[in-house]
């Protein structure tokens, strides 16, 4: 069926707005959500002093090669479009009752991780009026800026945000692109040895991934890619979703990688390899201030100010790209009945998710309210408490997810959905997991993916008191049991929705584009077609 206008549908209120977004656009959503010089300035140093050091950037390739989920994924994503992702791969491949406690952890995870970071944003904006515009404002009327700005771009139509995200994303990768275009032409450390000396390229060797901490490294690096996972979030609002979200899964994977490993290397080169854990301990309490050193001596004082500024900007971006995530979210289990049925209706003239903004933008500025009154640092408690909270929850949340794909697929092997001679870009579910090819991205690749972001995620929660800088502290163990609480409260919410609208829940999780369209679509419960 040839894609049609948005200008040719009549608005509905469950329907968002359609053909807004291509794979450049998504793609940048999704990168600005992995927040590249927030990473950078932020995590890799931390990574490098408690993890393996050295060897941080072959940790960033085997994190990247790992992420083997992007191949499930997009697999999944060629039979199945809906703005309720993940949840709705669970609700598909494990059941209507896994899909609500899978619903319950996103909202979690993804209000955790931007609620969290208003801290990390009021922080270092007040720090660069502080040192640079002349004047001191506390980090909590930033925040409380930032939020404003995030509420009116969250509730109107997607391509404004598209726009302002393009525009920070651009500047914070030129940035750091001078960065390591300056360590190359200069020389590893210090920068007295001429073009592409002394560079450490044994970072890349079996020694230096082994030392220190592989473990803690893997984990603080998988961290760093939180926001990848968003693109079929977007894909009722994309250009031909089965192609679109696939295409730019794959894109912000790769460039992410590909940045982080390039960056991290020329990070430890710049410091030299032999002194880098040691330097950075000389930093402590706050590492992230070697991305900015480094900016100093290889090009000048000026462009570190302009560093600065855009690590505030990034932090930025990162906000608004999970908003709008949490508002997507919240909009889908609406109108699935998960939530309250108002939160599922869209803005008559932006066909933006604008209950689910407000939802959002409430529940922020609750929480930001009630760290300012109670007077917590905004760096080592609200961003530390909830972003690792939030990180936590999305990786059992992917873990969950590769193994829906999984059961998805050998769910309905056997089953005749749609033809392949008719949708060469779709196939076929009932041969999409044949051969060597459609094993590898039906199987192989998505358990894998369940098993080694499983093991992360059971390794970050038994470290967690270590990650949030208290291992004594209660809530070593309070922060991560909120995940138990958000499975008991999705599951219950199932199951109250299944006596109350039996018909509705049979339908969790379903294809909204399909459903939109006319096309058929495999129930969720018995696998049989229907129109």
């Amino acid at each position: 069926m040839s894609p049609r206008a948005d200008s040719d549908i009549p608005h509905t209120e469950h329907r968002l707005r359609s053909g807004r977004l291509g794979v450049i656009a998504i793609a940048f959503i999704v990168v600005s959500a992995a927040a590249p010089l927030t990473a950078m300035a932020g995590g890799a140093p931390v990574a490098m002093l408690v993890g393996n050091g050295r060897g941080i950037p072959f940790a960033y390739l085997i994190v990247s090669a790992m992420l083997l989920f992007a191949v499930g994924y997009t697999a999944m994503a060629r039979h199945h479009t809906s703005t309720g992702a993940f949840y709705a791969y669970v609700a598909r491949g494990l059941g209507q009752h896994a899909g609500g406690a899978a619903a319950w952890i996103a909202l979690l995870g993804y209000n955790a991780m931007q609620i969290g970071l208003y801290g990390l944003f009021g922080s270092a904006t007040a720090s660069f009026c502080a040192d640079n515009l002349g004047f001191d404002p506390p980090w909590w009327a930033c925040a409380f800026v930032a939020w404003a700005v995030i509420a009116l771009l969250g509730y109107r139509q997607v391509d404004l945000s598209v726009k302002v995200l393009g525009v920070l994303v651009a500047a914070e990768f030129l940035i750091v692109l001078l960065l390591d275009g300056a360590i190359i032409g200069k020389g590893g450390e210090g920068g007295h040895g001429g073009v592409a000396s002394h560079l450490a390229w044994d970072s890349f060797s079996f020694d230096a991934l082994t030392s220190g901490s592989l473990a803690i490294a893997l984990l603080f690096n998988s961290a760093s890619y939180i926001g990848f996972e968003s693109t079929t979030i977007y894909s009722e609002e994309a250009k031909d979703p089965r192609r679109t979200v696939p295409r730019a899964t794959y894109l912000a994977v790769a460039v992410i990688g590909v940045f982080y490993s390039i960056t991290t290397f020329l990070m430890v080169s710049a410091q030299g390899g032999s002194t880098l854990v040691e330097h950075l301990g000389g930093l402590k309490p706050d590492p992230t201030v070697f991305l900015f050193e480094l900016g100093d001596t290889y090009l000048g004082s000026s462009a570190t100010k302009v560093m600065s500024l855009l690590f505030a900007t990034s932090v930025f971006a990162a906000l608004l790209a999970f908003h709008n995530a949490v508002a997507r979210y919240l909009f889908a289990l609406g109108r699935e009945g998960l939530v309250p049925a108002r939160l599922g209706h869209t803005h008559t003239v932006h066909l933006s998710p604008h209950m689910g903004s407000i939802s959002q933008t409430v529940l922020a500025a609750v929480v930001l309210t009630i760290f300012v009154v109670t007077d917590k640092d905004p760096v080592l408690a609200l961003f530390t408490w909830l972003t690792q909270l939030g990180t936590l929850a999305i990786l059992f949340l992917m873990a969950f997810a590769s193994l829906a794909v999984v059961v998805f697929f050998a769910k309905y092997r056997g089953a005749r959905g749609k033809a392949a001679a008719d949708d060469a870009v779709t196939g076929d579910v009932a041969t999409a997991g044949t051969g060597l090819g459609g094993l590898w991205r039906t199987l192989v690749a998505p358990a894998l993916s369940a098993v080694f972001m499983g093991g992360v995620a059971a390794y970050a929660a038994s470290q967690f008191g270590n990650l949030i800088g208290d291992p004594n502290s209660a809530l070593a163990w309070q922060l991560p049991a909120l995940i138990g609480v958000a499975v008991v409260i999705g599951a219950i919410s199932s199951f109250v929705l299944k006596a109350r609208a039996p018909q509705q829940w049979t339908l969790m999780g379903m294809d909204r584009v399909e459903a939109t369209d006319g096309a058929t679509e495999i129930d969720g419960t018995s696998g049989a077609p229907t129109s």
